[in-house]
């Protein structure tokens, strides 16, 4: 499998990084500056209101606006300890961390993800006390953004702080190593336990192993635990020095983190066509990966290099509702505020087999395809999948292997259920920010983000109905209607008799103008009185 990761800053506002898999685009990744990207970023931040209804707290960070703290993102230094205390979030330099206290973490961030260890004879049940009693208006917490703010919503905060690097997560409220769970070989999770309870870790700050660290030398491991080490050091005296709000760690920009995250051994080659993003990167990877410096490549090409690599095209095709596949079929994407709708159609897909093998294997293709679109376009929620139906049990739980396995690279997390009795698949996706089209498209101003506007029918009906009110007033005597052209024009060619029966009933001068430039929607009603004064109407 070859790999390329093709990175584009030639435009200062704009960066982006798409992913290759044998020629064909498997993620792509769109930052732009305009936009907030606070995912990621540590902040100290002040409690501005408790809301025990909801079990949440809100918090002033600095940023403009009050971030969400659920109790259930509250970690537990902070009703055990009574509050933020800088000289218990770190002890370097004592016992590292006990070897009965490694766990497995299910996800490479580390982020509210942890399994946490068996119970203990002895201990005490993990309850969360109501949030009220933890936290009071004006105390300090140290808070990370899990989420970025969707439209009146604020950023979700979480005080369980976790800061990725190469290899290694830190993540101080942890308290032990763990592996995350999608290194799935039983030998390789054991020689990574052994190697970090060897580095013996400081205690009071827990690591967490990422699939980035398979196969990787102690050295390695010790260099990333290093790093991360010296920053966490930073993190904890910039807390002591400042007082909330204030931020105290940004992650680091989009090309770094993608390179940081994404980089396997199985990428070939990475391409950035910028010169000052290139010597960024190269110094990162000659910081943490320096064995791979070869493999990163200045694009000097007079054609743009998504262009190159046919991939503009490719991109636009992103944003359309429906997408063909290979042999005839398609499926449609729709997204509405509640969730996205994916419905497989078959088309002109056809075998010489039954139509339940057809169903079948236009299905299979369908599911590794969806994986593919959620993965460009970001779609994050609750996800409907309407395959096409197949009676036969085997051939629905083949499909939703298929749509598993195609789903495992997703480095959002997903949980999908079986086919319903409908013969739908339902699933959720992380929603960590805005979906690619909400960050590229607005609503439209014509219809609202409906995509439908009325006909000129219905307009010409609608301004007649409402000319109708005023046989009801008395101070009116003369109006203006302004509406677009085509609704103009029917009124006035169409509905001739009805203004002529109008203006003898109400002795009201009427006149209608129509307007180019106006939306098919556009009504605007001025009216008069026999003074020549300007009256509310309708």
């Amino acid at each position: 499998m070859k790999q390329e990761m093709l990175i584009n800053v030639s435009q200062p506002e704009e960066c982006r990084i798409a992913i290759m898999e044998d020629g064909v685009l498997e993620e792509l990744y769109v930052e732009r500056t305009s936009q907030d990207n606070l995912v990621g970023n540590i902040y100290k931040g002040r409690i501005v209101n408790i809301e025990p209804s909801i079990q949440a707290a809100f918090v002033d960070f600095g940023v403009g606006r009050n971030g969400f703290l659920h109790i259930s993102d509250v970690e537990p230094q902070y009703y055990r300890q009574g509050g933020l205390d800088p000289d218990k979030a770190f002890e370097a330099g004592e016992a590292g961390s006990r070897a009965g206290d490694a766990e497995d973490i299910e996800s490479d961030d580390g982020k509210r993800t942890a399994t946490r260890r068996k119970p203990r004879l002895g201990d005490r049940p993990r309850v969360k006390p109501p949030i009220q009693d933890v936290l009071r208006r004006g105390d300090e917490v140290l808070v990370q953004v899990i989420k970025e703010g969707f439209g009146t919503k604020g950023p979700t905060l979480s005080t369980y702080i976790s800061i990725p690097g190469r290899y290694l997560v830190l993540m101080p409220p942890l308290g032990r190593v763990g592996v995350s769970k999608k290194i799935d070989d039983e030998h390789e999770r054991r020689v990574l336990r052994d190697i970090m309870l060897a580095l013996r870790p400081p205690k009071g700050v827990g690591f967490v192993v990422r699939t980035a660290g398979t196969e990787r030398t102690k050295s390695e491991m010790a260099r990333d635990m290093a790093y991360l080490l010296r920053l966490w050091k930073s993190i904890v005296r910039r807390m002591r020095k400042y007082s909330a709000p204030i931020d105290i760690y940004q992650e680091s920009d989009m090309i770094i983190r993608t390179i940081r995250d994404m980089f396997t051994e199985d990428v070939g080659r990475i391409l950035i066509d910028e010169p000052a993003a290139y010597e960024r990167a190269r110094e990162f990877l000659e910081l943490v990966m320096p064995k791979y410096v070869s493999r990163l490549q200045l694009y000097e090409g007079k054609e743009p290099l998504f262009h190159r690599y046919g991939l503009e095209e490719e991109i636009g095709r992103i944003h359309q509702r429906k997408v063909p596949l290979k042999g005839g079929g398609s499926i449609v994407i729709d997204t509405t505020e509640a969730l996205v709708a994916i419905d497989v159609n078959s088309g002109s897909f056809r075998t010489e087999k039954s139509a339940e093998e057809n169903a079948y294997q236009m299905n299979l293709i369908a599911a590794k395809e969806i994986a593919r679109q959620l993965r460009l376009r970001d779609l994050g929620g609750v996800i409907v999948n309407d395959f096409i139906d197949m009676r036969r049990e085997k051939y629905r739980r083949g499909v939703e292997k298929a749509l598993h396995d195609a789903m495992k690279r997703d480095r959002a997390r997903t949980k999908i259920l079986r086919t319903s009795p409908f013969g739908l698949i339902e699933m959720t996706r992380q929603r960590i920010r805005p979906s690619l089209r909400k960050s590229i498209f607005r609503d439209c101003p014509t219809c609202s983000g409906t995509g439908i506007v009325k006909t000129a029918e219905s307009m010409a009906i609608e301004v007649m109905r409402t000319l109708q009110l005023s046989a009801t007033r008395d101070d009116i005597a003369r109006l203006n209607v302004t509406v677009h052209d085509e609704v103009a024009t029917w009124i006035n060619n169409r509905k001739r008799r009805e203004i002529a029966q109008f203006e003898d009933a109400t002795h009201v001068q009427l006149h209608v103008t129509g307007k180019e430039s106006a939306s098919p929607e556009h009504l605007l009603i001025e009216a008069w009185d026999s003074s020549g004064r300007t009256v509310r109407f309708p």
